[in-house]
């Protein structure tokens, strides 16, 4: 009787699984299946941009400088006559990967932090909030741009500039949940029963209060892509000749009157990506908390 249970259980959920994906795309809009195609073709165009354009981002053709948009060129070339497709394309890697690395170190420096804080309290936690309220009172384009001048011009030193600039955003949200959990009755029965100060905070405190800082880092992300394109945009970022979506605005702003598309479409490339990232968050935290 229990082996025909299981055998049943087995078919339900086989029956289930497909079932429940079909619901799951009838749910979604017309918004969130662009998003999921948007940020489909950013994958592809990070992990094999060569699929997606045959030129080389690189290869100047004085024939075709400021070409407009064609079948040949769908985005135009810019003034050396390289595409401008194959620029954007190639730059979503240098472009994603900074974002990511600034992710990164924003969401592991304000983990700590804000956990820290709220569980020792004190001295501790005044010192750091104290610190986190300081750099929030600066706006993060402009901590980053201070940052970047004093490590030096770069990409990644772009990164990590933007990344300690997102630290404190990370670090009061952590803070936060903490302090709402640590006070929990299945927390304190956990002290009673023995348990030390640090197995509490990975057993129980940090697994119940990491949630909302997940939530932050996708919206953080496109921050992170936002800030990254305009300090390259200001110069403080990838240098020529590599491809990279601020320095493609910034160099098409000499050609806005004849040529708008070079710096419309990159433009529009960062905006559309921006807001395909963001829906998708959303639409993870709606599952969450449904």
């Amino acid at each position: 009787m229990s082996l025909r249970l299981q055998r049943d259980r087995d078919v339900t959920a086989a029956d289930d699984g497909p079932d429940a994906f079909r619901r799951l795309l009838g749910r979604l809009g017309v918004a969130e299946v662009l998003a999921i195609i948007v940020v489909g073709l950013v994958l592809v165009s990070v992990v094999a941009p060569g699929l997606l354009t045959p030129y080389d981002p690189l290869e100047p053709d004085d024939a075709n400088a400021l070409a407009a948009p064609s079948v040949a060129h769908w985005f135009g070339t810019d003034s050396l006559g390289r595409d401008l497709l194959s620029r954007v394309i190639h730059g979503t890697g240098r472009t994603l990967l900074g974002s990511a690395v600034a992710v990164l170190i924003g969401l592991g420096a304000g983990t700590v932090l804000g956990l820290v804080a709220a569980s020792f309290g004190g001295l501790v936690d005044a010192v750091i909030s104290r610190i986190v309220d300081v750099l929030l009172s600066i706006p993060g384009l402009l901590l980053a741009m201070v940052v970047v001048v004093a490590l030096g011009f770069g990409t990644l030193n772009a990164a990590v500039a933007v990344g300690i600039s997102s630290i404190a955003a990370f670090t009061r949200i952590m803070r936060s949940e903490v302090l709402t959990v640590k006070d929990l009755p299945f927390v304190e029965a956990s002290h009673h029963l023995g348990g030390s100060r640090a197995y509490v905070l990975a057993k129980h405190v940090f697994p119940n209060s990491y949630s909302a800082v997940l939530s932050l880092t996708a919206l953080q992300f496109g921050l992170a892509i936002i800030w990254i394109s305009s300090l390259s945009f200001l110069g403080y970022g990838a240098p020529p000749p590599d491809p990279e979506w601020g320095l493609l605005v910034s160099e098409g702003r000499q050609y806005v009157v004849s040529s708008p598309w070079l710096v419309v479409v990159p433009g529009l490339v960062i905006a559309v990506t921006v807001l395909a990232i963001s829906r998708l968050s959303q639409l993870t935290r709606e599952r969450t908390t449904a």
